[in-house]
């Protein structure tokens, strides 16, 4: 039987996550999720990543937008900010709901994991998704001018500040989450989703003994970057202001000796050439629930092919 561990982070890992959900059933794929953009506001436990997961598989997320919970509103936040509070971090009114009931469940002494897994029951979600660790892991990103915790830097100041570096504080002392380990015991591959390599990606295989414990399957990896643009996000503007080509060879090149196989998309196929690795291109762009159907079955399909060598 097929089992395939799927790093995720961001929209862009959601939308691909979507698909696979809808190819593969709760035994077969598993969703290993960033924690990285997770930060503390208003007294919550904010999971940007978990909660991006946790709206597609429930088919809840905000088409328009893109982030978010469909037929929002944002009552809450607009009174608060009139009473002089933060509203910088929009909070929709049902997703603050989400976010109350998190505290709640962590408050009880439940873990991030079995809080996510109790909240994903309620809505309908079947398909585990597993925080890579329940060890607070943060991302800062240090800027020319400060280090600046993750939402501070890509929801308050807008991504606008230039990036020379980042740091994960706590992970030198996070532990794998324990639900992931069991899943690698008799796992058959791993996709890594066409998510941030810097800010989603890497918070999950710099998790001490992550990358050792996934180096003996076969790993293919989504390249976030088409036709030298990101389609979401700042990885793209964080390529250039780290002096890194914003091309699919250079995402390739931030997985080497990692990954053993690569996805394009079809407009950047001239590039597999230059890979030492193999690849498909493909239409990566998803922009229908069918795109992100086609793009999972390509990446089962292509990561077959890897397993039967």
């Amino acid at each position: 039987m097929t089992k395939i561990l799927a790093l995720t982070g961001g929209v862009g890992g959601a939308k691909l996550a979507l698909g696979l959900s809808k190819i593969l059933g709760p035994k077969e794929i598993m969703f290993a999720v960033n924690v990285g953009d997770d930060f503390e506001h208003l007294g919550l436990h904010i999971s940007p990543d978990i909660d991006s997961l946790t709206y597609a598989l429930s088919g809840e997320n905000n088409q328009e937008l893109g982030w978010g919970r469909s037929g929002e509103t944002w009552q809450f936040i607009e009174t608060l900010g009139g009473l002089g509070g933060e509203a910088w971090f929009r909070l929709g009114d049902k997703d603050l709901a989400l976010h109350v009931r998190r505290a709640q469940l962590l408050k009880d002494n439940k873990t991030l994991t079995q809080a996510t897994a109790e909240i994903a029951a309620y809505m309908g979600i079947q398909h585990t998704m597993a925080p890579i660790s329940d060890d607070p892991i943060r991302t800062m990103v240090n800027t020319a001018d400060d280090e600046l915790a993750f939402q501070h830097y890509f929801v308050r100041e807008q991504c606008k500040p230039a990036v020379i570096g980042f740091r994960f504080a706590g992970i030198e002392q996070a532990k794998i989450n324990p639900v992931i380990e069991a899943w690698l015991q008799n796992c058959d591959g791993v996709i890594i989703c066409p998510s941030n390599p810097f800010v989603s990606v890497a918070p999950i295989l710099q998790v001490p003994g992550m990358t050792e414990a996934i180096s003996h399957l076969p790993i293919i990896a989504v390249s976030p970057i088409v036709a030298g643009m990101a389609l979401k996000g700042p990885a793209a503007k964080m390529m250039q202001e780290l002096q890194i080509p914003t091309t699919a060879k250079a995402i390739a090149d931030q997985y080497k000796g990692l990954i053993n196989g690569f996805v394009l998309d079809k407009t950047d196929a001239q590039s597999i050439r230059d890979l030492t690795i193999p690849a498909i291109a493909t239409q990566s762009v998803m922009v229908t629930l069918e795109d992100r159907v086609a793009l999972a079955r390509e990446c089962i399909r292509f990561l077959g092919t890897l397993q039967s060598k």
